[in-house]
């Protein structure tokens, strides 16, 4: 099948697949990061079997600092990358064969910490000087600064909190599920959040992202890791996640039962899973519309040309279904 995928074909692929595939499938799922809570939901399908009750036998291969998992999906490596909406774009720019499959992340967790008080509104950050790294500055800081930032304002940030913690009228990017936790035990006071998501950055995160020729000739290997996936998400939010935690603390030793906690109630307090589209279509969701609307912005950020088929870049044929929806509690 060509890069082009016809989702009506996807769609009655997927429609006459088997509930179950033979047992012992492998499959392998390359994170983008080092192991951590926000990976749970699939650590969680590990741990409980809920992929082994679909026929896949998972292995989760955590990212990091000089790990390149998109790199090795595309190489044949593995099977699933934890990906983006961005990158989607970027991918169909540079001509390459990748594709999400299902959004687990509704909001992006990229969040802007400040000093208790400093600001009032999202606007008045336009006022602060800005820790922004390299990466935030040529992705979600050319958004913040359509709206009316400045480069001017923007300090680089090296993932060092401590020119932040001594400048009160500064702001720092963040994870909304890490760097605050982080930032309270070293500073002893708790910051104020402004979630980028919250204020008009629309893009998915923490997709589930896999190669075209993958949907093309395994499409039920396909529905049965985006399946298992999103039950696993509920399962991890809402029911026991002991298991999941003790393999996420074995992939990541520096991984601590009270940051993983904090991390599970950011990501529910924020509905960083679990909120809009996904309380009538299921988590994993993604649209059309949501996906126009954010290509939209970052053409008019100046970050991606206009004039890009984005919808070679992702298919619906594996989400909004309501899978998993029965196990919220």
């Amino acid at each position: 099948m060509s890069r082009r995928l016809s989702l009506s074909l996807v769609t009655a692929i997927v429609t006459i697949c088997s509930p179950a595939l033979a047992e012992n499938v492998k499959v392998t799922y390359g994170t983008n990061w080092v192991a951590q809570a926000e990976h749970g939901g699939f650590y969680q399908a590990v741990a409980d079997g809920t992929y082994a009750a679909c026929g896949l036998d998972v292995t989760i291969v955590p990212g990091g600092p000089s790990v390149n998992n998109q790199a090795q999906l595309l190489a044949g490596n593995i099977d699933f990358y934890m990906g983006g909406t961005l990158d989607g774009f970027f991918a169909v720019q540079q001509g390459l064969p990748l594709v999400n499959v299902a959004a687990m992340f509704q909001k992006d967790p990229q969040v802007i910490l400040t000093h208790p008080g400093v600001a009032k509104s999202f606007d008045d950050l336009k006022k602060l000087k800005l820790f922004i790294s390299d990466g935030g500055y040529s992705g979600f800081y050319m958004w913040m600064m359509s709206i009316g930032f400045t480069a001017e304002q923007r300090a680089v940030y090296t993932f060092n909190s401590a020119p932040f913690i001594a400048d009160e009228q500064s702001g720092m990017q963040g994870y909304v599920t890490s760097e605050p936790f982080s930032v309270e035990k070293e500073a002893g006071w708790k910051p104020d959040l402004w979630l980028l998501a919250d204020n008009g950055y629309t893009s998915y995160s923490t997709t589930i992202q896999t190669l075209a020729d993958t949907i093309a000739n395994k499409p039920d290997v396909v529905k049965c890791f985006v399946d298992g996936s999103i039950k696993g998400w509920y399962t991890y939010l809402y029911g026991d996640n002991a298991a999941a935690n003790a393999m996420i603390k074995k992939d990541n030793p520096d991984m601590s039962d009270e940051s993983i906690a904090f991390a599970i109630e950011k990501m529910k307090e924020d509905g960083i899973v679990d909120s809009g589209d996904t309380e009538t279509l299921g988590v994993g969701a993604m649209t059309d519309e949501r996906m126009a609307d954010f290509y939209a912005k970052m053409v008019a950020a100046g970050v991606i040309p206009d004039g890009i088929d984005i919808k070679q870049s992702y298919t619906l044929a594996f989400v909004n279904q309501k899978v998993g929806m029965d196990l919220k509690k």
